[in-house]
């Protein structure tokens, strides 16, 4: 049997957000999220966000039409563990927590789905935004690597790569027509670091918190590490053990198991949004 997965723990939200969630909006510094996220609509960058503007918050995306957005505001607050809301976003707005953006293009690359099925992989989203569409930022685990980089070290940083995504047998918690199972981000970590990462990590609920499973993939459903279902293989040393955030694709994974949903704009696995948020203005709940 999997472990325990506490999907249910929504405890520390407030509106989707971290209760000590809170932005200085006189801190200076924040242009230089604005001026990553210029690159993007530019098209200058289209790469994994990893390692990319570590003082800031990085986000998942998903955009859906706003007739199914209650079932999947209530299915990413059921989830929030996997799901944690940073922001809501109405068509064509700004997000409160990145000014001035624009979310059809300020990502480095978007995925396309129409009826669960994938349409295309794009830089620039703009020619599907409709007005009726609901956007919704939820936190990714690329806010703290940096921490645990400088520390104990990150393999795919290491090795240039995109993070290792897996889907996983444990079951979200289903809302509507909303479902699908958990995926996972995992990182190599030699056993003295295990608790250092569990702490650091725990301390950032709105980026996803503390894993949920380290050592056995095959207890969560993974058969094979060599074979990540989303991003880059990266090195396993011998000793090391694997460990198991969750994942914000598992909002991808929910879209494509709504069959009747006639669009959903994502980002592409591992290429995030860059918002406004330092990332110690994130830090408890």
């Amino acid at each position: 049997m999997p472990p325990e997965y506490p999907m249910l723990e929504v405890g520390w939200l407030h509106s989707g957000l971290p209760r000590a969630f809170s932005m200085d909006k006189s801190r200076c510094g924040r242009e230089r999220a604005r001026r990553f996220r210029e690159r993007c609509r530019k098209g200058e960058f289209d790469s994994p966000t990893c390692a990319q503007e570590p003082e800031f918050v990085q986000a998942n995306l998903i955009g859906i039409p706003k007739d199914y957005a209650f079932d999947f505001l209530r299915f990413a607050l059921t989830n929030s563990r996997a799901c944690p809301l940073l922001d809501i976003v109405s068509g064509r707005e700004s997000p409160s927590i990145a000014a001035g953006a624009d979310l059809s293009t300020d990502l480095p690359l978007y995925r396309v789905f129409r009826h669960g099925t994938f349409v295309e992989e794009t830089k620039d989203a703009s020619r599907f935004v409709e007005n009726n569409l609901i956007f919704f930022l939820v936190g990714c685990s690329f806010t703290w690597e940096h921490m645990l980089h400088e520390k104990v070290g990150v393999r795919h940083i290491e090795e240039a790569k995109n993070v290792p995504m897996f889907n996983t047998n444990i079951p979200n918690e289903h809302i509507g027509e909303f479902g699908g199972n958990l995926v996972v981000t995992m990182r190599p970590c030699k056993p003295e670091n295990l608790k250092y990462c569990i702490d650091t990590t725990s301390e950032y609920p709105g980026a996803h918190g503390g894993p949920v499973h380290s050592g056995n993939p095959s207890a969560i459903g993974i058969d094979d590490l060599e074979k990540p279902d989303y991003g880059d293989r990266v090195t396993i040393h011998d000793g090391e053990v694997p460990v198991f955030w969750p994942c914000g694709v598992t909002l991808l994974e929910a879209s494509t198991s709504c069959k009747s949903l006639p669009l959903a704009i994502t980002h592409s696995p591992g290429h995030m949004f860059i918002t406004d948020i330092f990332v110690d203005e994130l830090r408890g709940g």
